[in-house]
């Protein structure tokens, strides 16, 4: 079994974000891999976030955006359960930076149940109308066109965009860490992009 060091503890919680015990424990469980202990803490954090699911979060932060052209602005609002952890560094970093991402990608909602259907059904009309002349089955053709949704949506949720930070993981995935690292139940409740043009 490899050894532990303090190193490859504080590494992995710069890396992750995560407490030191959380991330001794990782390591010594993933015996001493560095990669393994990041998806242990990540399987970590889904399983704490599930269980905060459930609680309300009635505090929180409204914040904004400029990008440096001027030219582009996003107002947020991500909810929190207590006003401590709206007050928290960590926290406000992690808004601005869910900011910034909505800057940089343009998504046009929080989740898919926010989108539109007649959008949904339009993206539909155009994936079967690109595939009208092909020669595929039926039940292939209905498989490309659900795969082509799937592709829709996360282009525009922001919730299942690649995180422009961090484009290995969703913005979800990244939200779900931040629950397991806070503690506490936080919630992206709306946004809105405003650009020049």
């Amino acid at each position: 079994m490899a050894e532990v060091t303090a190193k490859m503890v504080n590494d992995l919680r710069v890396r992750t974000g995560a407490g030191m015990m959380d991330c001794k424990k990782a390591l010594v469980e993933a015996q001493g891999d560095a990669e393994k202990a990041v998806e242990l803490l990540r399987k970590r954090g889904a399983a704490i976030a599930d269980k905060k699911a459930g609680r309300t979060a009635s505090q929180g932060l409204v914040s904004a955006y400029i990008h440096s052209n001027n030219k582009v602005g996003v107002l947020i609002e991500v909810a929190c359960e207590s006003d401590f952890v709206a007050k928290n560094a960590d926290f406000q970093a992690f808004v601005k930076d869910v900011c910034m991402h909505i800057a940089a990608l343009s998504p046009i909602c929080v989740s898919r149940e926010e989108v539109p259907a007649e959008l949904v059904e339009k993206e539909r009309e155009i994936a079967m109308a690109q595939l009208a002349n092909d020669k595929k089955p039926d039940n292939i053709k209905a498989k490309i066109v659900e795969g082509k949704i799937e592709k829709y949506y996360a282009s525009v949720c922001l919730l299942e965009q690649p995180f422009v930070k961090d484009d290995k993981h969703t913005v979800k995935e990244v939200l779900t860490q931040k629950i397991a690292t806070i503690g506490e139940k936080l919630e992206i409740k709306r946004f809105t992009r405003y650009q020049i043009g």
